[in-house]
């Protein structure tokens, strides 16, 4: 029981190192498309990231049926993804790419909120306290104001949000044995629906190099989407989730490579409480589970 619990979380911890690579590249294919309007990129992104989950699905012969009860948990999932999504590229397309993904990185910690009170999974009072202190994080990053500048960074935090209460019941329709493939073609073909009228009436032209740049936030997206997913099936949130803070790394990387980005004093500050925070609490919850094997086992 203790090899297949450690297993799982070593195969999750890989899955969701993937996963922030591709989200990474996928905020800077999202910034180098330029000034194509913000749901039309959301779109393109979904629509190629269905293309590639649906040819999946018609390769390896997975019957398209949903599971017996998770039809609501799917709908929950794909409407706060597509808001969390169009949220985060906003806050992309507005504020250093590193900036952008921390704040939506607060997704670990608002997951740890809805897997409470949707999935009756308890936290302790030192993880209620790391919540809190990921949140004096983001206000670092975020540097709250009265003006318009704070609107990418409030979009960034409810992208953090509807990402957060996406990958809770990721992990709900995981334990109930849905496929992942079926996860990500179902939220990747809801949204294109929803943002098709937007595109059919408002539509903006597009270069060749849009285009291509488009296509790649499709393919990354779909890698980055397909691995989470395949991740938090596999162990916890609270176990994993910590994993997928080194998204800041690769694009503090790329920003800094392709954009001429450097994350200010504050923004470094924050990104450490962050990050720091959260590593302490995998290193609680990781020492608790320790503790608590003796019992199960006796």
């Amino acid at each position: 029981m203790h090899q297949t619990a450690a297993s799982g979380r070593s195969r999750g911890i890989v899955l969701i190192l993937c996963s922030a690579f591709c989200f990474a590249l996928m905020n800077l294919c999202i910034r180098l498309t330029g000034d194509v309007p913000t749901l039309q990129k959301c779109f393109f992104r979904n629509f190629f990231a269905l293309m590639i989950a649906a040819s999946s699905l018609i390769r390896t012969k997975t019957p398209l049926k949903i599971g017996k009860g998770n039809l609501k948990y799917l709908l929950l999932r794909s409407v706060s993804g597509g808001l969390g999504m169009v949220c985060n590229f906003y806050a992309v397309d507005h504020m250093a790419i590193s900036d952008a993904s921390m704040l939506n990185k607060l997704s670990p910690f608002f997951a740890i909120i809805f897997s409470y009170f949707l999935l009756h999974e308890k936290a302790s009072l030192p993880e209620w306290l790391a919540v809190g202190a990921a949140f004096a994080g983001a206000m670092l990053v975020a540097k709250p104001s009265f003006g318009m500048e704070f609107l990418p960074a409030l979009a960034g935090i409810a992208g953090g949000f509807g990402a957060g209460l996406a990958y809770a019941n990721v992990r709900r329709l995981g334990m109930r044995g849905e496929n992942s493939m079926i996860i990500v073609a179902f939220f990747s073909a809801f949204t294109s629906l929803m943002l098709l009228p937007n595109l059919l009436f408002r539509y903006v032209p597009m270069t060749g190099r849009q285009w291509m740049f488009l296509i790649l936030t499709g393919i990354a997206a779909a890698g980055g989407q397909i691995f989470i997913t395949k991740a938090y099936a596999c162990a916890p949130a609270k176990e994993i989730s910590v994993y997928d803070f080194s998204i800041v790394i690769f694009a503090a990387l790329f920003g800094y490579l392709f954009l001429k980005q450097r994350p200010d004093w504050l923004s470094v500050a924050g990104y450490v409480i962050i990050i720091g925070t959260a590593v302490l609490k995998w290193r609680y919850v990781t020492a608790e589970s320790r503790r608590s094997q003796p019992e199960e086992n006796s």
